[in-house]
């Protein structure tokens, strides 16, 4: 049986996670999904030649969200049929995933290739970028099927495209195609089907191609910037800065800016 959660490491330090329930539409509620982009997420963090990672789904759909045949209780989905299982649940599966994105510093850039529905289209706003095929749909639908979006969705979609659109968003369920996601700010780019993952390579590859320290602190001041004050901020970035100018990447920009070369960066 194939990995629920596939991991492709390329010699540019880009790494391509494939959610591999097409079968189901790759829905995020399934504990071996979860498991596995835990899992994922982790020997990511702890390998330091990964520049940057691209997020996806197999088959024909980004993800469903939700198992929609595992929603009644006893179904082995998240509804635990006593509140206070599903609470435990729900604590203990799908709320790790946004927690588990936060904590990371590589950036991750979705690259959505068909339906993100639910807590497929909150899975991407826990991703840094978002780029998506034409046949991109995506919908917080979570009121459709009288429940709320108990994955962090409330907090995430906002931040991406601000609180009335996240509103409307959730309040309706209604569905955004990929043109009306470009025009909100939900992605950054739309691009042909067929040229979605070579379009997230090439994202992939302009991060990649700046010094990994400086990367991952400048997403980890993003971050913890949706959630401070601009003081706050400030001491993290002087602290941070402190960090980078010691840096031998740093060194190595600077002589390549003032010889006018292209620099080489090694992440020490």
């Amino acid at each position: 049986m194939q990995s629920p959660v596939l991991y492709d490491a390329a010699a540019n330090g880009v790494v391509t996670l494939t959610i591999n329930r097409p079968d189901l539409r790759n829905p995020i509620s399934e504990p071996d999904v979860i498991e596995g982009l835990l899992a994922a997420l982790e020997r990511i963090e702890a390998d330091p030649t990964v520049r940057v990672a691209i997020l996806t789904g197999a088959g024909k759909a980004f993800s469903s969200g939700g198992n929609i045949n595992a929603m009644k209780p006893g179904a082995g989905g998240l509804n635990g049929g006593l509140p206070a299982r599903t609470r435990g649940n729900y604590r203990r599966g799908i709320q790790r995933l946004p927690l588990a994105f936060a904590a990371l510093e590589v950036p991750v850039i979705a690259a959505v290739n068909g339906p993100a529905i639910g807590a497929g289209l909150d899975l991407a706003c826990m991703c840094d970028l978002r780029i998506a095929g034409e046949s991109a749909k995506f919908a917080e639908s979570f009121v459709k099927l009288g429940i709320i979006p108990g994955d962090g969705g409330a907090w995430l979609l906002q931040r991406v495209v601000g609180f009335s659109k996240a509103a409307e968003m959730s309040l309706t369920g209604d569905m955004l195609g990929a043109a009306e996601a470009l025009a909100c700010g939900l992605v950054s780019e739309v691009v042909p089907d067929d040229q979605l993952l070579a379009a997230a390579g090439a994202l992939a590859d302009r991060i990649a191609a700046n010094p990994p320290y400086a990367v991952r602190m400048t997403k980890r001041l993003l971050w913890e910037a949706r959630r401070n004050d601009l003081a706050t901020v400030l001491e993290m970035s002087a602290a941070m800065q402190s960090i980078a100018h010691a840096t031998a990447d740093h060194e190595e920009a600077v002589d390549a800016f003032l010889e006018k070369r292209t620099p080489v960066f090694k992440g020490d």
